[in-house]
């Protein structure tokens, strides 16, 4: 549950797109280089999407957000249902760690979405059910708006706590979105490994950079 609803909430904070072509998102798979032997990677071509896919679904009905007017940052803003365009995927778990990279391009022009000053610090709970959104420093990219968001969810299941958490970086320019997530790998009765964050910013820096085919 927690690694859909997580990566699906970021994954729909999509920022402004236009028309013009401005890189190839199948150029992604070409950062496969950068995940060793001991990481387990599996790609998807590029190919179309899905606009239900950015939904942004999942959280429960009864929640509460503080403050209360940053509701619709809770999962993001979704795709308008006549969007066409096309993704590409990478997957690479390992060393803890679980990195999803998405480079999306756009039939038509997004709405800009981003935490403002009064949001970008947001909570939200519900009886068993609670969890946090914040802007977290992106890496700066010339030519392109960046942003980062910290998510963490904690439910209660068999009266114990599940915790999700991810950190996400995205990058757009022209008609093109680069998203990358990083979260933790759990295992039973191990501690939750720390995410990577260091990576997962260098991977959106190489991953902008495959696509410009720079």
């Amino acid at each position: 549950m927690f690694k859909k609803v997580l990566t699906v909430a970021c994954v729909a904070l999509l920022a402004a797109c236009s028309s013009s072509d401005s890189g190839d998102i199948s150029k992604l798979l070409d950062l496969r280089s950068e995940f060793g032997q001991d990481f387990n990677v599996s790609t998807v071509k590029k190919s179309g999407f899905d606009p239900k896919l950015f939904a942004g679904k999942g959280l429960p009905k009864d929640l509460k957000y503080e403050p209360p007017q940053c509701e619709k940052f809770a999962t993001g803003v979704p795709l308008p249902s006549d969007t066409k365009g096309n993704m590409t995927e990478m997957t690479a778990e390992g060393q803890g760690n679980s990195f999803i990279l998405l480079a999306i391009e756009t039939s038509k022009p997004i709405p800009p979405t981003d935490l403002d000053d009064a949001c970008k610090s947001l909570s939200f709970s519900a009886p068993e059910f609670r969890g946090t959104v914040a802007k977290v420093d992106a890496p700066q990219i010339d030519g392109a708006k960046t942003m980062g968001i910290h998510r963490l969810v904690v439910a209660m299941a068999n009266g114990k706590p599940a915790i999700g958490e991810l950190f996400s970086y995205v990058a757009t320019f022209g008609d093109i979105m680069v998203e990358v997530v990083a979260r933790p790998l759990l295992v039973a009765n191990a501690p939750v490994p720390k995410v990577n964050t260091d990576k997962a910013r260098d991977l959106l820096v190489k991953a902008v950079a495959a696509v410009r085919g720079k």
